[in-house]
């Protein structure tokens, strides 16, 4: 088997999947979209005039979000990014919401942390970037917090948080899937966007995560994830992924766009059975319960949550962004301009 099966009806992943659609019943959502739009639109026009607080920190800060709900390619990109500006001689630092995180309060992300604790994307990128990450719900006290803690930092990303506008950001970078793109092209909950289509010719640069590039933007690039390599959970050893080709293999993914995973192990020529997760799920050795799996393969997001209990079957793909060599050049022109302006 190669395809996972549909997500039960009702379920949260059910619901992400029929964004992709366009179904009739999803006019009776329309009424709620309707009002996540005023929402939205007053909240940013409170930011925008003062009537809410944000605050600027006092180095520049990068933001590396989308506009959609769901998976794009966000976290490779900032670990492209944190690896460019370091070789450019900045010393990033990188902030997150923590999804799936304990912790309510700014606090420190060590390599050797539990996901459940400070959550699975804050670890991944603590384990890969070389960078110091902190983790909040409040994007600003985790910026000032790192800040404190790291003062020779003179740059912060922060992973996701294009509508977090209490913190104000000298750049906005849009990730956006250049397979999916936007679905049915409706705001939550009818369809899959936080923010309208024209929000992407406010941000300084799009970066399309695979595809043909969307038209009518000027200002984006291209990228790709590569990954050839599996790399064994439990005893570190390092096999082409063609190896395992004659195994019964079993793909799991608890990520954004699991299917995305999946068309790449297919481009590896590997045969398997899929299992989709939620985003962010955190797994227990239960979950992963099938007797017949010579090899269980999965993402480093996944990878973090089951290190704990991985046996010899476990193995994981990493993966690293390949961008549009443009893309770097303009950031660094972008950094060199930051003036200090107001949020969008």
């Amino acid at each position: 088997m190669t395809g996972a099966p549909d997500p039960a009806p009702g379920s949260g992943l059910w619901l992400e999947k029929q964004w992709y659609r366009h179904s009739a019943w999803q006019l009776a959502l329309l009424p709620l979209s309707a009002l996540f739009w005023l929402l939205s639109a007053l909240r940013r026009m409170a930011f925008r005039y003062g009537w809410l607080a944000s605050e600027r920190l006092p180095v520049p800060v990068i933001v590396v979000g989308n506009i959609t709900v769901g998976g794009s390619g966000k976290t490779p990109l900032v670990l492209w990014l944190a690896q460019f500006l370091r070789q450019q001689g900045y010393r990033p630092g990188i902030v997150s919401r923590g999804y799936g995180s304990e912790s309510m309060d700014a606090s420190s992300v060590d390599p050797a942390d539990d996901p459940a604790l400070r959550g699975d994307e804050p670890v991944l990128l603590a384990r890969k970037s070389a960078c110091p990450v902190w983790v909040g719900r409040d994007r600003v006290a985790a910026g000032r917090a790192l800040l404190d803690a790291n003062p020779g930092c003179n740059v912060i990303f922060s992973d996701d948080g294009l509508q977090h506008y209490r913190l104000q950001r000298d750049l906005e970078i849009a990730v956006v899937d250049g397979r999916r793109r936007f679905g049915n092209g409706r705001l939550l909950p009818a369809g899959p966007l936080r923010e309208g289509l024209w929000r992407l010719h406010q941000v300084d640069a799009v970066v399309v995560n695979g595809g043909a590039p969307l038209d009518g933007l000027a200002e984006q690039f291209q990228m790709r994830l590569n990954g050839t390599e599996l790399i064994n959970l439990r005893s570190g050893e390092r096999r082409a992924a063609a190896v395992l080709g004659a195994s019964r293999l079993h793909a799991l993914a608890g990520i954004g766009h699991p299917q995305r995973f999946f068309e790449h192990l297919r481009g590896l020529g590997l045969v398997f059975s899929a299992h989709v997760f939620p985003d962010h799920h955190a797994y227990r050795p239960g979950d992963l319960d099938w007797p017949d799996a010579d090899a269980l393969l999965m993402t480093e997001k996944d990878a973090v949550k089951c290190a704990a209990f991985a046996d010899e079957r476990y193995w994981v793909l990493p993966v690293t962004a390949e961008v549009d060599p443009l893309f770097g050049a303009k950031i660094l022109e972008l950094l060199g301009e930051c003036d200090g302006r107001e949020i969008a």
